[in-house]
């Protein structure tokens, strides 16, 4: 991965984990260090929703190290597909619904974090629609490295 690469990974990655927090507040009508928390709650288990400022923290540092991560994976995939780079609208929308898939059915539900009940369609589509927006932040962030 080149310096130009590892920028873009880097930079979309916090971007868009970043906006996903608020996206999560809005989503969740709640105040985003109740959702750094609850992400917290996924590797500290349940008694970081009650947590202060270390939980939301390290909600805050999970948040990001998994955006990275995503965004790394989205990164180096484009350098044996190079498609992903040139044609990111589609990709990234395409990247966002498996981020969605990933997180949501298999992530979340292995993680320690208290179950929830089965959310409704429409915050299905909410989520849904938060992560079309994050693949597209770091699908453009990776075309912008390869031009």
């Amino acid at each position: 991965m080149g310096p130009d690469l590892l920028s873009a990974v880097l930079i979309g990655g916090m971007v868009a984990g970043i906006l996903d927090i608020g996206a999560a507040a809005a989503i969740n009508r709640k105040g985003p260090l109740a959702i750094l928390r609850g992400i917290a709650s996924g590797l500290l288990g349940p008694k970081a929703l009650k947590g202060g400022a270390l939980a939301s923290a390290s909600g805050f540092l999970l948040q990001l190290a998994m955006s990275v991560v995503i965004a790394a994976i989205y990164g180096l995939a484009s350098l044996w597909l190079p498609i992903l780079a040139r044609m990111w609208i589609a990709t990234g929308l395409a990247y966002g619904v498996g981020v969605f898939v990933v997180m949501t059915y298999i992530v979340v539900p292995l993680s320690v974090a208290p179950s929830r009940p089965l959310p409704g369609i429409s915050k299905i589509a909410k989520d849904l629609l938060a992560m079309l927006g994050f693949g597209l932040i770091i699908a453009y962030a990776v075309h912008r490295a390869s031009v």
